[in-house]
């Protein structure tokens, strides 16, 4: 048995656990937050077994969108702002995906 921890963009979470629930996958969502934008993400607790591996992460990766964001610049308000200062366009979006061994699981 596995655990796959997905880490997707808020804007993707929703549709992301509809399609693995419709494929009968057990999800928990956690909302949590990260990366250097420290920007809202979900991160998905998927319980399943080491032959749907490959499926659930193929229902990850198609619906979760890659797109960019305007990142606002860290440097201080003053004068002598140079262009390195200003905000810049980053990707962001899609999914960190983390596989691991399950040695038991219990439902009560």
């Amino acid at each position: 048995m596995k655990l796959i921890l997905a880490i997707v963009n808020n804007d993707d979470s929703a549709v992301v656990s509809s399609a693995l629930t419709k494929e009968k996958f057990t999800v928990t969502k956690l909302s949590t937050t990260g990366g250097f934008l420290m920007v809202g993400n979900t991160t998905l607790l998927i319980g399943s077994e080491d032959k749907d591996v490959e499926r659930a992460k193929s229902i990850i990766s198609k619906y979760s969108q890659t797109r960019t964001h305007t990142a606002a610049s860290t440097a201080t308000f003053g004068t002598h702002m140079s262009e390195l200062d200003k905000a810049k366009e980053v990707n962001v979006g899609g999914a960190t995906v983390f596989v691991l061994s399950v040695d038991s699981m219990d439902k009560y």
